[in-house]
């Protein structure tokens, strides 16, 4: 039987291989959740909330206070019928992360019981895809190191962090012209910069002779403004990543032409929520990126098989498990080099 007879909460720290600074905090480590739901049959499935304080609110203490809660509202359903399991789960809007974790939980163990893989659940639109790899905000030098190290190890795309110092970003951007000639590259913000600094931002590395391809999240999460008027006075795309967390948010966004792309996060939205933004932004004829949060491997595997199922994104940043030390890898997924791919 598929029906659902225990749920668990795991609380699991990671540290990682060296702190990641970004505009707003820098980490050491990541506490993420594992949720485990078992059936009656044996059949079990996994999936994992990164909670992030800085975006959502959360703090890890939070979800595993809804252990209790969880088993009382999930046993007895069936995973089988999993679009009931996320009408209920779609109220958790305080712990979108753990919203996200039970949805891909549920699916796991169907997949499983199908004896399927969950990217063939969601559509098996491909086998494979291409990660980027993020260079964090550092000194000069040690950011000028870290992108010539990511273009040897054969990445096409690499992801910079900005927004602390526009005047050092547009020298670390000059910098590394002559490396990043040959790359797609994804410039990311994270709400550090005023509209006025990011149009600044913009305009100069664009002067300078560097292509963005695109620039993510430059203002603040709740101004929509901003980013219109960002997305209107600068040469690149513009991306929500902190201002598109709901379907709701999405759906503003692309009302009001604020932006190019979208990047989602399982995170942010859940399973269900994540889906209707995949076909709300394919119907407004913009583009879809998917990120991370602090995941592990067992966390990326579920954007991983989102990723491959739907075949929806032109980016995916989906390197947070390199950045962290794991003791086994728990990844339904193979990666060589920038790409990651299933059997």
């Amino acid at each position: 039987m598929s029906i659902i007879k225990k749920v668990e909460f795991l609380l699991k720290t990671y540290s990682y291989y060296k702190p990641f600074h970004i505009k707003g905090g820098i980490s050491a480590q990541s506490t993420d959740i594992e949720v485990k739901i078992k059936c009656e049959d044996g059949t079990i499935g996994f999936g994992e909330a990164s909670p992030s304080f800085r975006v959502n609110g959360e703090k890890p203490e939070m979800i595993m206070t809804m252990e209790d809660f969880c088993q009382q509202t999930l046993i007895g359903q069936n995973v089988k019928e999993y679009r009931k399991i996320f009408q209920i789960t779609d109220k958790l809007f305080a712990v979108p992360s753990l919203k996200a974790a039970i949805q891909y939980a549920v699916l796991d163990a169907f997949a499983s019981y199908c004896q399927m893989e969950v990217y063939q659940i969601l559509g098996g639109a491909t086998k494979s895809i291409k990660t980027d790899k993020t260079v964090g905000i550092e000194t000069l030098d040690n950011r000028i190191k870290e992108v010539k190290d990511i273009v040897g190890q054969g990445f096409d795309v690499i992801k910079i962090k900005v927004g602390e110092d526009v005047k050092q970003d547009i020298e670390f951007m000059t910098s590394i012209k002559d490396l990043i000639k040959d790359k797609k590259i994804i410039v990311d913000a994270n709400m550090g910069y005023s509209v006025k600094e990011a149009i600044n931002f913009a305009n100069s590395t664009y002067k300078a002779g560097i292509d963005i391809d695109v620039f993510e999240q430059p203002v603040y999460m709740t101004d929509f403004e901003g980013l219109k008027s960002v997305r209107y006075n600068c040469p690149f795309s513009v991306a929500a990543d902190e201002s598109a967390k709901t379907k709701f948010d999405v759906f503003r966004l692309l009302k009001d032409d604020a932006v190019d792309y979208i990047n989602i996060k399982l995170m942010k939205s859940g399973i269900s929520d994540a889906l209707s933004i995949v076909e709300i932004v394919k119907s407004s004829n913009k583009k879809l990126m998917i990120g991370c949060m602090g995941e592990s491997s067992l966390g990326i595997n579920q954007s991983v098989h989102f990723a491959l199922g739907t075949g929806a994104f032109d980016f995916c940043d989906l390197d947070s498990h390199l950045m962290i030390k794991e003791e086994e890898f728990r990844g339904k997924f193979k990666q060589k080099g920038d790409e990651i791919f299933v059997d």
